[in-house]
């Protein structure tokens, strides 16, 4: 058993013993089997000779009968009893009582006083306990500027750069800070001083936290880990002690590393602006700032920190002498998708079938949390359908689980209302299949998931960081193909191609004010914006343009809109065999996929 849970033990114990101490004194009496009465009555009974024994102790007599029977009784304070029954001529003829008179030795004076303070120590106990349970231990009383950081304990490394994959150039230079610390001496003879501090920089999920397990599993030094948040409270100077706290382990534990994960928590930009002013975390980044790279700067100590969020901040934390480095992650291309998703495969059991290149060209844009996620839902699948492996079938269920949300097989949904969405997913994936700047159509479904009564999702050829005009048009017409084929066949248009509209209508607007790919502005942008980098939303937006301009740009929005429902509309009207038979594909199968759809829509049909 630990001291602590002994502790807690020892006072339970206590303030048991105090209660019943307390209960024995308030009620002591009640198991007491003698008889309460007068003073007057205790002498005439003396004298009358009905009393064997008297016995004095301090104030209280207690009296024993000629018959057994006992009784007690209480004197003045600093009367005798001897003396009132000499004047009632007890002893003196009259009657006769042996009177005995206790003394009070030091040992129960001391359990007088003891009882008599004993309910203040009993509350007072139960107070001091709630405080020190507040409190989480008596000894963070003393230990609040203290540092929270936690030592990795490096005989047991969990993580190593073989199990951080899609992230080559990041991983690259984290093994340089690594080699720098376990072998000095070849760098040092160049001249090469060791970095100060490496800032990782990425959207959520990309593995900035997993790369610095990594290092903590590659050193051969000690590695400290803590999280922005922790150092700040609310009270002011509480986050600078902790600060140099940590720094004052770190420096005792030379060379060494301290990784501060989310250090936007404190490195906010001081004063005005984005964050606001904050007291304590504008000193707490004061005392980082003077630590990283003050007037002591021979000490040996590497920071690796993390954030999602480097627009906001300080200029000073990022100038060179504390970050030195600032290393961007980014989401995995697909080879890197392929090598995350064999490491995440490990130690499952998977089907022979299980092509992880093409589960990798299937899932564009996911980061290595959404790809761990992938492959846990898909084991959780194949569990849950006795399975002893994980099939494609599971994969792939958890890919349109992770985009869209769980299947709702219980939604109740009207034939003609079916019909509809095999129609607009039909739409979607026909025009995407046509134009030749679109991407190809992967799959199509009409099952509903989430917010969407179906989807079709679509697969490039080949990824790449940059897109042409023609193919941001093309998107806009596969974004459209579903309104279309709704009006061209039920001559009616309905709510579920709202998301689509916005999605056309955010590429013409991005295409004309960020691009520069309207002729009639030229080639400029258009608003300055504040973004979150690394979160892709954006926090506002100034117009630097006139009046007139903003007309011209809504012109042109709508021009790009406009051209892109034309292109969608001759597309399905010269194909509407190729339509009607997806269509009725889909409300007899439901989901279509791979080389079954591209064949169908490859096939010819008789004109409709």
């Amino acid at each position: 058993m630990d001291p602590r849970s002994m502790r807690s033990m020892f006072i339970y114990l206590m303030i048991a013993v105090a209660g019943m101490a307390i209960i024995f004194t308030v009620f002591g009496d009640s198991f007491n089997p003698s008889t309460e009465v007068p003073i007057s009555k205790v002498i005439s009974m003396a004298k009358q000779g009905e009393l064997r024994t008297i016995e004095v102790r301090g104030d209280t007599l207690s009296a024993v009968t000629i018959d057994g029977e006992m009784l007690t009784s209480r004197k003045e304070q600093g009367s005798s009893i001897i003396e009132q029954l000499g004047d009632a001529g007890v002893n003196e003829g009259s009657g006769y009582v042996d009177v005995v008179v206790e003394g009070t030795g030091g040992i129960g004076s001391f359990f007088g006083i003891l009882l008599n303070f004993l309910p203040v120590i009993f509350f007072g106990a139960i107070l001091l306990f709630m405080m020190r349970q507040a409190q989480g231990g008596g000894s963070q009383t003393f230990g609040f500027g203290k540092s929270k950081a936690k030592l990795f304990d490096s005989d047991n490394p969990r993580v190593g750069f073989v199990d951080v994959q899609g992230v080559d150039e990041a991983k690259e230079e984290l093994e340089e800070v690594v080699e720098f610390l376990k072998t000095p001496e070849r760098f040092l003879a160049l001249g090469a001083k060791i970095p100060k501090g490496v800032l990782l920089m990425g959207p959520p999920g990309v593995g900035k936290t997993l790369l610095a397990r990594a290092v903590a599993g590659e050193a051969e030094v000690p590695f400290f880990s803590i999280s922005g948040s922790e150092f700040v409270e609310m009270f002011v100077g509480v986050g600078a002690s902790r600060v140099r706290d940590l720094f004052d382990q770190a420096k005792k534990n030379a060379p060494c590393i301290v990784f501060v994960d989310e250090i936007d928590a404190v490195g906010r930009h001081r004063g005005a602006g984005l964050g606001g002013g904050h007291d304590e975390r504008e000193q707490t980044l004061n005392q980082i700032l003077v630590e990283m790279d003050g007037f002591d700067t021979n000490t040996n100590v590497i920071v690796l920190a993390s954030t999602n969020r480097p627009d906001i901040l300080d200029p000073a934390l990022l100038r060179p002498g504390r970050f030195d480095r600032r290393v961007t992650l980014d989401t995995p291309d697909v080879k890197g998708r392929e090598e995350i998703l064999n490491i995440h495969a490990k130690g499952k059991p998977f089907d022979d079938s299980v092509d992880f290149e093409g589960i990798a060209k299937q899932t564009s844009g996911f980061s290595g949390a959404d790809l761990m996620n992938l492959v846990n839902e898909s084991a959780i699948l194949a569990a849950r359908r006795n399975k002893k492996a994980i099939s494609y079938d599971e994969l792939a269920e958890s890919i349109d689980r992770v985009l869209a949300g769980p299947e709702k097989k219980n939604k109740v949904i009207s034939d003609r209302e079916r019909s509809m969405v095999a129609y607009h997913e039909a739409g979607h994936a026909l025009v995407g299949h046509v134009l030749p700047y679109a991407d190809p159509p992967y799959k199509v479904t009409i099952v509903a998931r989430g917010q969407t009564g179906g989807h079709t999702r679509f697969q490039p050829e080949e990824e790449s960081s940059l897109i042409t005009q023609n193919q941001l048009e093309a998107r806009m017409a596969s974004a459209m193909g579903g309104r279309v084929a709704e009006e061209l066949v039920f001559y009616e248009i309905t709510t579920g191609a709202g998301n689509d509209l916005e999605q056309a209508t955010n590429i013409a607007k991005t295409m004309i004010t960020r691009l520069g790919m309207s002729k009639k502005l030229g080639p400029r942008t258009f608003g300055k914006r504040e973004e979150l980098v690394f979160l892709g939303k954006q926090g506002s937006e100034q117009a630097d343009y006139s009046d007139d301009i903003a007309q011209t740009i809504d012109e042109e929005v709508h021009g790009l809109v406009e051209k892109s429902y034309r292109v969608a509309t001759e597309t399905i009207k010269s194909n509407m065999s190729k339509l009607t038979a997806l269509a009725e594909y889909l409300l007899e199968h439901e989901t279509i996929e791979g080389d079954k759809l591209k064949d169908l829509l490859n096939q010819s049909y008789p004109s409709v």
